[in-house]
């Protein structure tokens, strides 16, 4: 996925002069592309992810569509005070990337265990909050995001995520719902955020497809319109996501499906099922899918 991310921002930056890339000390062998083909437009920032979004904020006032880029939370929860003031405050065009989402980076323990970022990143006003499910959908939010005037976050797997979708997606907006998986005359949608979205398809088609499937790339804003057809479509919803099940996507689907039935948009309120992370750490060094097991992240 963030071979998909970078490989699209090479491509963008070469038609946006305005596109600059930070990293803060990291992603050998992945940004040296556009480090090379671009390098007044690059810069390394050393550890010290807070500074790095304070020079992020500068470079957006001086008119640069700015990327930063590090891993896990460091470029989110070690930089919340920076991220909401500098940046969403004054809606500056800033992009926080980063890579290892969930427990991607599950090896190196807690500390790098990203799972609580999407709720912090959507509570802030003005802030877009993206979670492709595969690098196919990672390339299209990052032509998107190329093209977008204000804060947003795009969290991103580690490396060697399954591609799902077979074709490039065009005409993505922000707050769509993707359908990967539709069975003829299913009652129950799975919607499914992040790089979990191959473990969940190939699950479905195991258990006999009795599931449709969506992906959902986006955190905030969610569309509507194509939320409120799923929830009349489906006497059940599930949902899936590689979080703390506190403020993350499920919650945010629950709270849009809420308001639309208080506000009589909708006529029943599906049951919805979420599937997350227990409000607990893991205190445990292993893989991403021994550490989703352990998690109970799975159908």
């Amino acid at each position: 996925m963030r071979t998909a991310f970078i490989k699209q921002l090479v491509e963008e930056a070469g038609t946006n002069d305005k596109i600059f890339l930070i990293v803060g000390d990291l992603g050998y062998s992945v940004v040296e592309t556009f480090a090379e083909k671009y390098p007044e437009r690059f810069l390394n920032a050393g550890i010290a992810e807070q500074n790095m979004v304070g020079v992020a904020a500068g470079l957006a006032m001086a008119g640069y569509n700015v990327y930063v880029y590090s891993i896990g939370n460091f470029p989110t929860l070690r930089c919340m005070e920076q991220i909401r003031y500098d940046i969403a405050y004054h809606k500056l065009n800033v992009k926080i990337v980063s890579v290892g989402a969930g427990y991607a980076y599950g090896s190196l323990g807690s500390s790098h265990h990203a799972t609580e970022e999407l709720g912090m990143m959507r509570t802030i006003p003005n802030m877009v909050v993206c979670s492709p499910g595969d690098p196919i959908e990672a390339q299209a939010i990052t032509t998107l995001s190329a093209n977008y005037d204000g804060p947003m976050y795009l969290r991103l797997g580690k490396a060697g995520e399954a591609v799902v979708h077979p074709i490039p997606i065009t005409g993505l907006n922000i707050g769509d719902l993707l359908p990967v998986l539709n069975n003829v005359g299913s009652t129950k949608a799975l919607l499914v955020s992040g790089s979990i979205l191959d473990y969940a398809v190939k699950r479905v088609a195991e258990l006999g497809n009795f599931f449709d499937v969506y992906s959902v790339p986006f955190i905030k804003p969610l569309n509507d319109e194509i939320l409120r057809k799923i929830a009349s479509e489906y006497t059940d919803i599930w949902v899936l996501e590689e979080h703390q099940k506190s403020c993350g996507i499920g919650s945010a689907i629950i709270e849009v499906i809420s308001d639309m039935y208080a506000g009589r948009q909708i006529s029943n309120y599906p049951r919805i099922k979420r599937i997350g992370i227990d409000d607990t750490f893991y205190s445990v060094s292993g893989s991403q899918a021994y550490l989703r097991k352990l998690a109970g992240l799975q159908i």
